[in-house]
């Protein structure tokens, strides 16, 4: 076929093929059933426009099939069957390449594949006879009502001898245990991910300082990240794995703040948390940095407060560690920070081992130090030891409660480290901090002997972000 008429199809190779075997196996051993898994619909934009489709993680995982209106059905005997659009020359003149189910089966690995307008008359057959009816719950809004719609009808053979499911059971909990330890390939490829975050940050930053040189006197939010834009897509990436934060000034202090056009003056900091998807990937990548390339004593100060932050969780994030080690050892930093920065009057909150109990720090560090990341940002995975007794330990607001205890990390796991520092105006802050604004994120890849920061090309010391800002 002629390469200029295929749509880049991500055709399954053994890894997607073992995926399936392996999910069918987890099945087998709880209960039985059969399994469905639809891949994300398209989304109408507005008039006849569409936003950029992107299909459902799960789905990928397990066929590697990037084409939307498809359906993975899996028993867990194995038997895997696809739904999904048939070959249609005109609609591919104007929507590209489709692979069609008579190609599906050698394509993918799949034992049978019929058309979509097939779903509806087939579900019901599919479903006959099983006990366990298999989905990702809270995923597809839609899913719910199209499958009672399969049900009522598997019940009305009930006559017949026909045996409806008598469960319903999540399948996100085992695509997310799957999905949560990454396979070789699947670290490569967030490392190159990673990789191409790591030099979009690096080309802003050489940016800014390039167009102040020059005597601009601002950037703007949108000029920056479409340098980040630029290089993400220059080196492969597919897409950005989220919607750019490209915070200038007193903007980094709003957590999710989205790239807009507000100018970036000389003396104030950017904050930039992005990162590119690659082959189904994602990265997460935070840098702070000097609009002119050259940090002012409070900042640099507050800066050097949370990269040591970020220090102390990289040194716990181990296996054997619990995931929440990170945040606690980064929290301790923060804590004693404040207090030695002067954020935090130790006449009123005490010492450090107070500021953490008491929460105190919560005014200038609000969120969690990590989360799992793979195929999605925020990525699927369960973040506590299920298998462990509850136990009373602190809500992180200054109060306790009772649950189970955070997971152990295990090689192979990828997470984010992203310590920060948020200064809004407020009684008692020293004037000299406000609307100052850090994180500093990178992404972690748990291997047998510690961790792997793979996002580490964009540079974070102080020295090292403003030698870069002057080459």
């Amino acid at each position: 076929m002629n390469a200029l008429l295929r749509d880049p199809v991500s055709l399954a190779d053994a890894v997607t093929v073992h995926r399936r075997t392996l999910i069918a196996g987890a099945m087998a051993r709880d209960g039985g059933g059969i399994a469905i898994v639809p891949t994300a619909p398209e989304r109408q934009r507005n008039s006849d426009n569409d936003f950029p489709y992107r299909y459902d993680s799960h789905f990928h995982h397990l066929t590697g099939f990037t084409e939307p209106q498809a359906w993975l059905v899996l028993t867990s005997s194995g038997r895997s069957t696809l739904f999904c659009r048939p070959k249609d020359t005109e609609h591919e003149i104007w929507d590209g390449f489709r692979l069609g189910p008579e190609a599906a089966p050698a394509a993918l690995g799949v034992d049978e594949a019929y058309p979509i307008g097939e779903l509806d008359t087939r579900m019901p057959q599919l479903l006959a006879n099983q006990h366990t009816l298999w989905f990702p719950f809270g995923v597809h809004a839609e899913l719910p009502a199209r499958l009672e719609g399969w049900l009522a009808e598997v019940r009305r053979r009930g006559r017949y001898g026909v045996e409806s499911p008598q469960s319903q059971r999540d399948l996100g909990v085992l695509l997310g245990e799957m999905r949560l330890i990454k396979d070789a390939g699947e670290i490569e490829i967030m490392r190159r991910a990673a990789r191409i975050s790591a030099a979009g940050h690096s080309r802003a930053m050489r940016f800014c300082a390039e167009r102040f040189r020059a005597g601009a006197a601002s950037v703007r939010e949108y000029e920056i990240e479409a340098e980040l834009l630029h290089e993400f897509r220059r080196n492969g990436a597919q897409s950005p794995a989220y919607t750019s934060i490209v915070a200038a000034g007193a903007n980094a202090c709003v957590l999710h703040y989205a790239a807009g056009d507000a100018p970036l003056l000389p003396g104030e900091l950017c904050l930039i948390d992005a990162g590119c998807e690659v082959d189904g990937y994602a990265s997460d990548v935070t840098r702070t940095f000097p609009a002119t390339g050259r940090f002012t004593a409070p900042q640099r100060e507050l800066y050097e407060i949370v990269l040591a932050a970020q220090k102390a969780a990289i040194a716990v994030t181990r296996p054997g560690a619990r995931h929440r080690d990170a945040h606690d050892a980064a929290v301790r930093v923060l804590a004693q920070g404040m207090l030695d920065s002067g954020l935090l009057d130790r006449n009123k909150v005490g010492d450090v081992d107070a500021v953490i109990e008491s929460a105190a720090y919560r005014q200038f560090y609000m969120h969690g130090t990590g989360h799992w990341i793979g195929r999605d940002v925020h990525d699927v995975g369960e973040y506590l030891a299920l298998d462990e007794a509850p136990l009373e330990q602190p809500d992180g607001l200054g109060g306790k409660v009772v649950k189970k205890p955070s997971r152990i990390l295990q090689p192979g796991m990828a997470v984010t480290l992203e310590p920060g520092l948020y200064v809004r105006p407020a009684e008692g802050v020293p004037q000299k901090f406000w609307h100052i604004g850090i994180r500093i994120e990178d992404d972690a890849v748990i291997t047998p002997q510690g961790c792997e920061l793979i996002s580490r090309d964009a540079p974070v010391e102080v020295d090292d972000i403003e030698s870069l800002m002057r080459s």
